[in-house]
């Protein structure tokens, strides 16, 4: 289609025209945003570099040709090749925290982000918290928030794909936390050692049926980090056997299984899973203690 670059030329100008252009195409928002204004406006605003919020100053401020010709390929991208927008900008934001992402990791969106902003309360309680594992961390995104929130804690970030650890180490850097953070490459906990107050993790949960289904934005990112065999679970099944392993006797261990979770719920009747509720959206994401991990182990035999 023409573009009418010498048509538009404030802020205010471009976020009108994106939206516009963003609610006649089938998109999927999911991915950062959830509908069609707040995914223009951060189109627009951060590939000016401009702030999300307390942006009004900048509404009627014009724009070089440069950067409306980048915004306007962008967008172009956006809705052709349905590219999601956090890879357009090579940012997201988990937990107020920014992000570098590309299309090595998936795009930061786990609702144990609110958990973490809670400090894991109440299921934690007054207990110390001294080692974290953020186990297939993907863009480290899980394990640094952690590392926000408990300012004492030394945290691992672990994952199979050298591609993602790659991006994960870029986030230590950024944020930082290289003192305290580290990443791992591992296959599960095939190259974790010690014990650990908690283990986080957002593995791989889609089954057959949702990989064959999903929005063509989904097919920007990497497969290794969304299918998980048919039902979905063959590494949530790994993380449960092991678990026990590596976790102190006080520990926690919090995994996200998303639409898997009544698939895990059957298999596993003897298992107290507590799944948590979220107010910000989300589920599918449950809470197990050291303890009674043990002790469904012990009882089965596992």
């Amino acid at each position: 289609m023409t573009q009418p670059i010498d048509d538009l030329h404030t802020v205010r100008d471009y976020l009108r025209y994106v939206s516009s252009r963003f609610a006649a195409s089938p998109l999927f928002y999911g991915h950062g945003t959830d509908n069609v204004w707040d995914e223009a406006v951060q189109l627009v605003m951060r590939s000016l570099h401009l702030p999300l919020e307390n942006n009004k100053l900048f509404l009627d401020a014009r724009l070089t040709r440069e950067e409306r010709e980048l915004i306007l390929d962008r967008a172009d991208r956006r809705i052709n090749e349905r590219v999601p927008l956090a890879y357009l900008l090579g940012e997201a934001w988990f937990m107020g925290l920014p992000f570098h992402v590309d299309e090595r990791v998936l795009v930061p969106r786990s609702p144990i982000g609110e958990l973490l902003e809670a400090g894991l309360q109440p299921w934690l309680g007054d207990r110390p918290v001294n080692r974290i594992l953020d186990l297939c961390t993907g863009s480290g995104c899980i394990g640094i928030a952690a590392a926000a929130v408990f300012e004492d804690a030394e945290v691992d970030l672990a994952d199979l794909s050298g591609d993602a650890l790659d991006v994960a180490v870029s986030n230590i850097d950024y944020h930082e936390l290289g003192d305290r953070v580290q990443a791992i490459q591992s296959d599960v906990f095939d190259n974790i050692e010690g014990r650990y107050d908690v283990i986080l993790s957002n593995p791989p949960y889609v089954d057959a049926e949702d990989m064959a289904s999903m929005p063509d934005e989904f097919r920007h990112e990497p497969e290794l980090g969304l299918a998980a065999g048919d039902d979905g679970l063959d590494i949530a099944h790994r993380i449960l056997a092991q678990a026990a392993d590596h976790l102190t006797p006080d520990g926690l261990l919090i995994v996200e299984v998303g639409n898997s979770w009544p698939a895990l719920d059957a298999a596993y009747p003897q298992l107290p899973l507590t799944w948590l509720e979220f107010e910000n959206g989300g589920d599918g994401v449950f809470l197990l203690s050291a303890a009674d991990l043990k002790a469904w182990r012990a009882q089965s035999g596992r």
